[in-house]
Formats: C-alpha cells, structure tokens, sequence
C-alpha cells in the first residue's frame, strides 16, 4: 500500500504528461496484487478442505478398527496423557502438521506396551491419559504415541516403519476389509490436489475455525530436513515410505511383544496425514488475544505458502508451469503440473505413458498448411470492390485476402500480403496491376500496426510497391490509378478525420502532393480518365473537383443549384463524351457539366463552376453504384428496390431486372463481355448472369459473426451458423454452398451426428434443433435452460448427446432412431460458469469439459452423470476428440501472459498427430499432438481479419477450417504432409508466419 501512496502522490504532484505512465503503472501493480490474492485464497482453500478430510477420517479410521478388533477400544480411549498433552504444545505448527516419517537415532524399543495396556519404561506405569473428544466446538485427535509423549525427548513419528494410513495395513493378519468399508474408506483417501478448482471460496468463511492450512511444499522441504543421518546423507522419499526404517530396534527379550502392539502402532505410526491438536486456541483467555492468535498464524501460514510456491517466482507472468508434488494419496508417485491462468492454479497430471516430463521435447509439426480456399465476399460496408482482370479472373477481398476467382475454371489464387483487413481496391488500366489498401489494427500487445497500400502484379503475385507506411491514419478509404498517363500516380485518401488526399509517384513510392479534402465521409476517388491533373471526389453532401497543379491541389465543389442536395452522393462515373454522372441516396443520377463564370454577377474574375446539367430519376432508394459499359451504355444499381437497370448513352432505361432478396442489395458492378456481367451484393454474395438468363450466385457467405463450425464424420461437407441466423452447409471438394437455411435465433454451435443423417445446432436461447442433412427438415427441436447454448457433442457411438450451457450445466440425452429421437439422460451440475467446451472418452461413458472460469471437470456419464472428483483418475483416460482448451495434452497451445480467452478454439486431428489452434489475434497455429509443455514450437497462419471463432479438421484430415468473427470469412487450409515440397507461398516462423499464395518480392 506504500508504494500505491507514493504512486498517487508521485501523480498528483507530476505534470500531466506522465499521468497515463503513472495510471498504467499503479494498474499493473494493481493486477499483479490482484493475482498474488487470488493465489492465496485458493491455497487457503486447499488447506482448509484437507484438516476438514482429516476431521472424517480419523472417527472412521477409529469405527472401522473396533469394528474388527474389539480389544483395541482400551488402548484407544489411552491415548492423552498430561505428559504428551504438554510436550505435543511444544511443536512448531510445521512440525506438527508434516507427520513425515523420521529415521531413528536413539532407542526407541522401552516404549512398548505392557500386557496391562499401558507405556512405561522398564515396566514403568505412565501418567493417566486424557481420553479424546470428538465435539467440533473443542475436538482433540488421535496423537502418535511414542518416546516424544513419555520422555519429551524425541520428535513426533519417529516410532514406527509404518508406510500409510490404510486401514488393510492397521489389522492383524487373517483379518480383512469387506468391500463395503474399503469403499467407505477409499471415498475420503481418493480425495486429490485438483479439488481447489471444484472447492468454492465460500469455504473460506465455512471453515475458518480451522486454524493452519498445510501446503505440500512444506510437508517435503521437512521430510528431505528429517531424512538426513548424522552424517549429512540423505533418504530419498520413496525408500522412507515403502521400505521400513532400518535403524528402528527390535523389542527388548525381557519384555514379550504383546499381542495388540503390532496393529495398534501401525495405526499410530504410519499414517499419511498428521494427526495433530487444533484446538490450541482455548488455550487464550482473552477472546481478543484468541482472534488475534488465530490470524497471525493464519498469515503466517500464507506468507509461507507464498514464499515456497514456484509459481510466485516470476508471478508476474499470467502462464507458468511446474512440476508438482506426487499426485496420488494411494502410493502412487504420479506427477502433476501446475498451470496458472490469472492467478487461478489448474492443476494436470501427467500420464503414466511419460516416464520424465522435463525430458519431453517438443517440435513442430512436420504438417504444414496451404491456404486452398476463401469463403465469402465483403459487399456489406465496402464500395468498389469487385473487378475483372484481363486474366478472366475476378478480383475481390474478403479479410486479409485479396481473392483472385477464375469465373470459368472456379479456381482460386490469394494475395496475403496485408496484415488487417483489406478496405479498398482498384485496378490498373493495364488490367494486371492491383491496388489495395489496408485499416490500420493493432496487434496482439494492444500497438497499432501502419496502414498502407500495396501495389502488386496479378499474374505474379508479386509486391511491386508499398505506399504510405507511416502516413496514413486509421486505414485507406479509397484508392484509384490515373488512367491518361497509363498509371503513372496512385490518389489515395485515408480514414483520418480530415480524410487526406494524397497522389502518390507509383514508379517510385514517393509523394507527389497532399492535401485535406472534408471532416465529412469520403466514398469514392477517381482520376479523369482523358486528364490525370483532374480529380473527383464525393461522400456526405458533396462532389469535389480536384486539379493538381505543380505538385499542389485545389478544390471546387459541386453546385447544386435548384436541385436538392442529397444526402449522400454514393458513386459517379464518367460518361464517353466527359461528363460526370453521380448517384445519390435520393435515387437519382445526376449529369454534371462546366459552367462558365456568372460574369453578370460575378464580374470579369468569374471562374467556371461544375454544376448539374440534368436529373434522371432511377431507383426507389439510394444508387448505389454506377458501371460503364464499352458502348456508352450504363448499368445503375439500386439499393432498396435491389434493381439493376441498362441505360443508354442519353440516360433511356432500356432493360432492367431484380436482384433475389436472398442476396440483398445491389453493392457494385463489374462488366464482363458487355452483355454478361458479375454483381457484388450486400449480404457478401458475387452474382453472374445476363438480364435475359438471370443470375446465380457463384459466391455466397455469412453476414455477420460466426462461431458454430462442425465437419462431417465421413464427407467432405461442413455447417457453419452464426449471428446472421443462417446455417449454412458447404463442400470442401466443390468448393460451393450447398445449402442454406434461416432459423428463428441464430446458432453458436454445431455437431454432426456420428452416422452423418442429422446435425444439431444450438441456438442462443436454450433451444436447440435436429436438422435433417438430406431434407433440411427439423426432426427435433428441445429447450434447455434460457440462456445460450456454447457446445453440442454426440459420443463416439452416437448412443448420447451432450449439450454445454451457459447455464453452468452439461445435459445429456439419450439418442435413438438415428439421431431423430432424444430423452432426457441427466444434467452434469458442477461446473460454477458457463461451459466453453467439452470431449468424450472413446468408451463413451466419460466427458472432460472447460467452463469460463478455467475449469477442467471429469464427468462419469455411464454412472450417472457423476462428478469425478479424482481427477489423477483420468490421466490415461482416451479421448475419442479433443476440443478442450485446458488440458494436460494441449498445455503448451498457450502462449506466455495468456488471459484465458485468447484461445477460443481448438482441435485434434483425427490420427492424433497434430492440434489446430484459433486465437484471439487473427492467427491459426499448428502445433504436435501431444503438446504438453509451455512454448510448444508451431507454425502461425494468417489471414483473418478478425479474432479466430473455431477451428476443424476434416475427416480425412487432409484439410483444417478456420471461421473468423466479424469479418465473416472462412479459410480453408490444405495439409501439405511430411516430405512434400513448401509452395513459394508459406511464410513459415516459429513465432510469427503467413500462409499465403504470395511469393515473396
């Protein structure tokens, strides 16, 4: 808190230049104790939930041995004396709590027991015993008997060559458990570490009589102090708990062993968990002090686990790992790794199948990706956008990626080069040479990236220029070529809010002039095409007249005179005789022409104006754009009446026809052979067609954010749904749409049944819905809960469904018919947020599922849809799919300073060799199947514009499906294997690559 002071006092006093230092300082710090807090809660957690199994275990362990051995109730109700009630006080908390096995250095065989029941030396008699009391309010346990209670001489647990607290090891021989007690027992012994994620911090307060949590980095730094001989060597751990003491004495001749002595010690001795007092705070009188020397211990402990715990080393990283302590309480010495997300500890073990898990090392994939094919168009916001080149080949972009279609071979070549989103587009009048500007962005880190403009050659692939990098702000708007100079400059204004006019030299890269053209939207920039020094600009309530003169511009705008002013002037074109034609949001198409000067009332210094020469009323709505024919003729598009309409050269309509209100408006226009033409739309559709054939669509998407993606099990087909209410099924082969269907709500995620007949898609309502893949019928439609649904995943055998909610519950349904009927099975409750994904075992009887707080939960379908609370239990457990972002297997997907959302997705590939890995960063990663330590190599692809919303392999795995959010595209990578030849396109890194059909420069 000191610091924070001097921090605020630091701000205060300061100028107010370094107030956004100070501020980003102090947050961070903020964060860093945030984390340190959340740390220490769940240790305290596990500490507390631990001396409460200790609680149950000891009255059970005490039933269980009367039950079977009548005689040992004497000797248990034996076993405080006021010696050991005064020297136990004097352990140290640590001490006490370890109950690690110490080697014998002295004597220890004249505490015995005599025949009478009672310990003496020589035959001695001790002190009478305080009998034990089992009241929570003033509970005593069970203390190991031994020379420490009678002499005070030697430490705790240093009286037996007992190894655990098993019940089996406690009776004498010939005695034995029945099934029934064993279940009892191994109902509290297989309690795990990973608990802390299912304990709630409502614990804290349930248990807070309890005073000292333990932590197992305590329990070993003592037990590695206590194994040393007096010469300094040292036991390992494992000896000194599966082997007896070697220096334990036999019992003395003179004194014969009694009959009880043997199971007795065992039980006393042996024991895994120290049976210690926690009562000690009667000893205060004053209630203050009682409160006071509760909390003080209770920071002590704390600031001992903080201090001892690894991860706190460098606990300003969000991600770290480390191998932890023996993970099973049943002898088995598994190991297990601790991961952090934010402060919260997640616990994995490690399988048996890895003998050393610091010996692992990892690789990246031999498998490599290719970028085969994009899905989508980008007609919803963008203008200009659609071109033919003298290729046959239509240009378009769609994300990061300038996409290349060969309207008649339906092939696909991409240009990658950008590294955001592509906004604009133009052609150079050589119909080879490409314009595209990109936005700005930011990375990963929060830092924007420069916006600029490529110039590239279509049939190469190749950047010939980069212009801008560094000038322009925010993004590029609009970009055009002169066309009377053969393209000898690039205009170029930017999404700054003066909207700068750039013309660039495209030869050499460099600025010709610059000048601020309007605060209001910019649209659209063209160069006269029969003068390159007059440029035309139009937007919000304007058309400017541009001339460049002497590496300067000036301006004049349009007059519009009688006429309305419109809103918005959207498009213009050029018409054969000169003239400037514009269409506006008032549905009309203005003829603009010079006007001489008014010298009547101007005077002699009157300069001409431009001026609209005629108004030709054409849609009902905006225009939203205009197209030049070869012949003269002119083709407007519409927007609210999705009309496309053939003018001639005088403005005559001569032909008109309507867009498929499927596809939406009308966005632009490119002019094929003069009477077949290619026509962009609104809702992210390229139609082809004539006005006497009409038009199909031979490019289709989605509209708006998605985020259900699921493949099908033995076809080359996946479904796609998201946020436009659309649930689409597509062909990886044929490259198409298959079909197409509009629901009620829109769906979020999706699973094709195991015999490919059905899929079911969840919506974001609760409901979810059974499609038929033939008839595209709904064969069911359930409801589970009111909130939306995150994940659908049937078993291996198709015998169950399972749906993830943001209700916190997992439901599973019987599934019959073929996946046409479902019955409620049960509800998995555990889970305290929302589930984010979910895998079933092989076998079918098992679910591993994440939720939004970072858990990982083990669920025992086959009986009940019980929660797995062990979850060392299912560390070799197989997983017919693996989708879960948190695992053991796929730990090293995630990068370091990782928040816990910046995977959203993940998948194994069907023969298990490789993990696909969408982030929040635009990227798709490829790492090895398994990767299970920290910084796993891999190799990044780019391409998304936007943050990577799932991820999957086809069922061949011969392909991966990327689906990004907002900007609605879908990439589909091909898997180049092992041995096979890089294509000059991938741009491979560890750390940071493109995959792209672009060579490089």
């Amino acid at each position: 808190m000191d610091g924070s002071t001097n921090s605020l006092d630091d701000v205060s006093a300061g100028s107010s230049a370094e107030y956004p230092d100070r501020v980003s300082m102090m947050e961070g710090r903020l964060q860093l104790q945030e984390n340190e807090i959340t740390l220490l809660k769940s240790s305290l957690a596990d500490a507390l939930r631990r001396l409460r199994l200790h609680d149950q275990l000891i009255p059970l362990l005490r039933q269980q041995l009367i039950a079977v051995n009548p005689a040992a109730a004497r000797v248990l109700n034996q076993v405080f004396c006021s010696d050991s009630f005064s020297s136990s006080r004097k352990l140290s908390s640590s001490s006490a709590l370890d109950g690690t096995r110490h080697p014998t250095t002295s004597q220890v065989g004249n505490n015995i027991e005599g025949e009478n029941g009672h310990y003496g030396d020589n035959g001695s008699l001790a002190p009478m015993c305080k009998p034990p009391t089992y009241d929570r309010a003033t509970q005593t346990e069970l203390t190991p008997l031994g020379q420490d209670q009678v002499l005070d001489r030697v430490p705790l647990a240093l009286t037996s060559d007992i190894q655990s607290l098993s019940l089996e090891d406690a009776l004498p021989k010939g005695i034995s458990l029945t099934e029934g007690s064993r279940a009892k027992l191994h109902r509290i012994q297989g309690l795990e570490e990973e608990d802390e994620e299912v304990e709630k911090e409502k614990d804290l307060s349930r248990a807070s009589s309890v005073e000292e949590p333990i932590h197992p980095t305590t329990i070993r730094s003592l037990q590695r102090e206590d194994l040393q001989d007096p010469n300094g060597s040292t036991e390992s751990l494992s000896s000194a708990r599966q082997t007896p003491i070697s220096g334990s004495p036999a019992p003395p001749k003179d004194l014969p062993p009694s009959p009880r002595s043997g199971p007795l010690s065992t039980i006393l001795e042996g024991q895994n968990k120290p049976l210690v007092r926690r009562n000690s705070e009667k000893l205060a009188k004053d209630p203050q002090e009682k409160t006071k020397k509760r909390l003080d211990k209770k920071a002590a402990s704390s600031a001992n686990l903080l201090t001892r715990s690894p991860s706190l080393e460098s606990r300003t990283k969000d991600l770290i790992a480390s191998a932890g302590s023996p993970g099973s309480r049943r002898g088995t010495q598994g190991q297990s790794i601790k991961m952090f997300i934010r402060g919260r500890p997640i616990t994995m073990y490690v399988p048996s199948n890895i003998q050393n898990y610091d010996d692992l090392r990892m690789e990246p994939p031999v498998e490599k990706l290719e970028l085969d094919w994009v899905y989508g168009y980008r007609g919803r916001d963008c203008r200009a956008n659609l071109y033919l080149l003298a290729s046959g080949e239509a240009v378009y972009f769609i994300a990061c990626v300038v996409v290349l279609y060969h309207i008649n071979n339906r092939t696909q070549r991409h240009y990658s080069k950008h590294t955001d989103c592509v906004r604009c587009l133009t052609i150079h009048p050589d119909k080879v040479r490409v314009a595209s500007g990109q936005t700005a962005g930011v990375d990963k880190d929060g830092k924007p990236l420069q916006p600029y403009v490529h110039i590239w050659d279509s049939s190469t692939l190749i950047t010939l220029q980069q212009i801008g990098l560094g000038t322009f702000e925010r993004g590029v708007g609009s970009v055009a070529f002169s066309f009377a100079d053969s393209g000898a400059f690039l205009c170029v204004i930017d999404d700054s809010n003066e909207h700068m006019l750039s013309v660039w030299d495209c030869a050499k890269g460099t600025k010709h002039a610059e000048v601020k053209s309007t605060n209001e939207a910019v649209f659209t920039v063209e160069f006269n095409p029969n003068d390159s020094t007059n440029i035309i600009t139009c937007g919000k309530s304007h058309v400017y007249f541009w001339t460049l003169s002497a590496g300067s511009l000036t301006k004049k705008q349009g007059i519009f005179g009688k006429y309305k002013k419109p809103k918005f002037i959207q498009c213009f074109v050029f018409s054969l005789t000169g003239d400037v034609l514009t269409g506006d949001s008032e549905g009309n198409i203005l003829t603009w022409g010079k006007s001489p000067g008014d010298v009547k009332t101007l005077g002699k210094g009157a300069k001409e104006t431009f001026q609209i020469m005629r108004q030709t009323r054409a849609h009902d709505g905006s225009v939203f754009t205009l197209c030049m024919l070869q012949g003269g003729a002119l083709l407007s598009g519409g927007g609210k009446d999705r009309k496309i309409i053939r003018w001639s050269a005088d403005l005559a309509p001569e032909r008109e026809c309507e867009i498929p209100e499927m596809f939406g408006a009308v966005r632009c226009i490119a002019d094929v052979d003069g009477e077949e033409v290619l026509v962009g739309t609104t809702r992210n559709a390229i139609l082809r067609g004539t006005f006497s054939d009409g038009f199909v669509a031979i490019v289709q998407g989605h509209v708006d954010e998605m985020w259900g993606l699921a493949t099908h099990p033995s076809q080359d087909v996946f479904l796609t749904c998201g946020h436009d209410r659309q649930v689409c099924v597509w062909n990886t082969e044929e490259h198409k749409l298959d079909w197409c269907t509009t629901l009620e709500e829109y769906g979020l995620c999706a699973d094709f049944c195991p015999n490919g007949a059905v899929v079911s898609v969840g919506l974001s309502t609760g409901r979810w819905l059974v499609l038929d893949l033939q008839t595209k019928d709904v064969v069911s439609d359930y409801t589970d809960g009111n909130e939306q649904l995150s994940v659908m995943r049937y078993s291996p055998d198709g015998s169950f469904l399972a749906v993830g909610s943001h209700d916190n519950f997992i439901y599973i349904y019987n599934v019959t018919e073929s996946g046409r009927r479902y019955s409620r099975y049960g509800k998995c409750n555990g889970h305290s947020s929302f589930i984010t994904h979910l895998d079933w075992s092989k076998d079918g009887k098992y679910i591993m599922s994440n939720s939004g707080d970072y858990e990982i939960l083990y669920w025992d379908i086959a009986g009940g849809c019980k929660l797995l609370r062990n979850r060392y239990e299912s560390k070799d457990r197989e997983w017919a799919s693996y989708t879960c972002v948190l695992g053991f297997h796929v730990m090293g997907v995630w990068l370091e300073g990782s928040d816990g959302t910046d995977i959203n997705a993940l998948c194994r590939s069907h023969n298990e060799r490789m993990v696909a890995v969408a982030d929040d960063f635009c990227k798709v990663h490829l790492f090895q199947y398994p990767c299970p330590k920290p910084k796993a190599p891999n190799h990044i692809y780019e391409g998304h514009g936007s943050h990577v919303t799932n991820v999957r392999f086809t069922h061949c795995d011969s392909h991966v499906l990327s689906m990004g959010g907002k900007d609605t595209c879908i990439l589909q990578w091909r898997v180049k294997r092992g041995g096979m030849g890089d294509s000059g396109g991938d741009r491979l890194h560890s750390s940071s690559s493109t995959s792209t059909s672009s060579p490089e420069p």
